[in-house]
């Protein structure tokens, strides 16, 4: 009997034990106990932790506001502020995660344009070198252009469009890339077609000039003059400055092919038409006029090297910041 009651108690005893463990566990996993609390206190326990770079104290914080006071302006607030944390955190999928919670729930509010822009910033922030995927940079694209065409009056859109430039600029940069490798492997087909996207797609960048005359390169290695001298006279009608025109030409000189210098009948036309009315402007002459060339892309394909992972930081701040709400 005596060795039978201390064993029910050694059996007791660990399953207090074992009771108190998991109680302490189960405790650990919440953050708050639900304790209510004025919605402005919460909300200005979050800002502080924002403030400080606290940012998944913030979140938390910001969770309590939507969880005590769901239906009050303050829970809509905090839900976009959430997401910026989860940004300046570079928690990005989490970011996108919350950001598409407040456009469905709250599409029609005064902030939504702001959920689309830092929708947008998400991806743009992840843009990767022109020599790795750019899945970023598409999403990117289509995000930034959503805020241009739903708000196009904006101070989103606005910065938008400038950032829009930048990675349109980044994709064509990403056809050079794979343009200049097959046109190094003699895969000239496989090269101008790349070219000849950038010059019909992504015609606004800073990579056009090169890819004419990669153009004029590669028609030559084949032989087919006539395309080489049409891509030339583009290449010299629009560029005339640029310093790939200038190579265009000695490439002609090079292989004996006669070639009409366009510089001398595009200075010409502007003579004329100054000589018949010296306040006409010639708009088909100058849609793409483009003085000198990036001194990126007037090096030689092996010296191309990435400057880095992402373009952040381009245009100075990165993102807008919520100050409004």
């Amino acid at each position: 009997m005596v060795i039978r009651f201390a064993f029910l108690f050694k059996l007791l005893g660990i399953i207090a034990v074992c009771g108190a463990v998991s109680a302490c566990g189960g405790g650990k996993k919440e953050k708050f106990a639900y304790v209510e609390r004025p919605v402005e206190q919460l909300y200005a326990n979050a800002k502080r932790q924002m403030d400080k770079k606290r940012y998944d104290s913030a979140i938390a914080f910001f969770e309590e506001v939507e969880r005590q006071h769901p239906y009050s302006s303050w829970a809509r607030r905090s839900m976009l502020m959430k997401a910026f944390a989860y940004y300046q955190g570079n928690d990005y999928e989490e970011a996108v995660t919350a950001l598409d919670q407040f456009i469905s729930l709250h599409p029609g509010n005064k902030d939504a344009a702001y959920a689309y822009y830092l929708k947008a910033m998400c991806f743009y922030e992840r843009i990767r070198d022109v020599g790795r995927d750019q899945e970023f940079t598409n999403n990117a694209v289509a995000a930034l252009t959503d805020v241009v065409r739903r708000y196009p009056d904006s101070e989103y859109a606005r910065d938008a469009r400038l950032k829009l430039d930048l990675t349109n600029d980044h994709l064509a940069g990403k056809e050079m890339y794979i343009g200049r490798y097959y046109l190094k492997q003699n895969k000239h087909i496989a090269a101008i077609n790349r070219f000849k996207l950038v010059v019909s797609k992504y015609q606004t960048t800073s990579h056009v000039a090169e890819a004419l005359h990669r153009l004029v390169e590669a028609y030559l290695e084949l032989g087919i003059i006539d395309e080489a001298r049409s891509a030339a006279a583009v290449l010299g009608y629009n560029y005339p400055g640029s310093r790939w025109y200038e190579d265009t030409y000695k490439l002609f000189e090079k292989r004996d092919i006669l070639i009409v210098d366009v510089r001398k009948d595009r200075r010409e036309a502007v003579a004329m038409a100054e000589a018949e009315d010296p306040n006409k402007v010639l708009q088909d002459l100058d849609i793409n006029e483009v003085q000198g060339v990036d001194q990126v892309t007037a090096q030689e394909p092996d010296e191309l090297t990435p400057a880095g992972d992402t373009i952040r930081g381009d245009l100075g701040s990165s993102v807008l910041e919520p100050d409004n709400l």
